[in-house]
């Protein structure tokens, strides 16, 4: 990291991630990060005219349901995973457009449409 080889790295939920600057040297016509808030702002800091998405869930509430039923983190992974949603959810007026993932379907063709304005065939 020290050496400038991410464009973004952050630790989530006691987790480390990050997207090497290779990754967006490739040809492509667009290219999609799946990142969180810490990511996105070092992105906006490295490449201003980027399009920021943020996806959130209907409700704090229905966050809390999907990741207990889910049944695949400890209660101590859900709690570390609410406390970053909690930030994260404060910080998404910062995004140029945000999709409400209420309904599956509905958020992949609002993303999908979305993504087609910011990259035409």
């Amino acid at each position: 990291m020290a050496a400038g080889e991410f464009v973004e790295h952050a630790v989530y939920a006691g987790h480390r991630y990050g997207t090497l600057r290779t990754e967006l040297d490739r040809p492509a016509r667009g290219i999609v990060l799946e990142i969180d808030v810490q990511g996105a702002r070092q992105v906006r800091d490295t490449l201003p005219a980027a399009a920021l998405i943020f996806i959130e869930p209907p409700s704090f509430e229905d966050l809390v349901e999907r990741l207990t039923e889910r049944g695949s983190d400890s209660p101590e992974q859900i709690e570390r995973r609410l406390a970053a949603a909690r930030e994260e959810l404060a910080a998404r007026d910062e995004f140029d457009h945000r999709i409400v993932n209420d309904d599956l379907d509905r958020a992949v063709e609002g993303l999908a449409k979305l993504a087609a304005t910011m990259c035409p065939p």
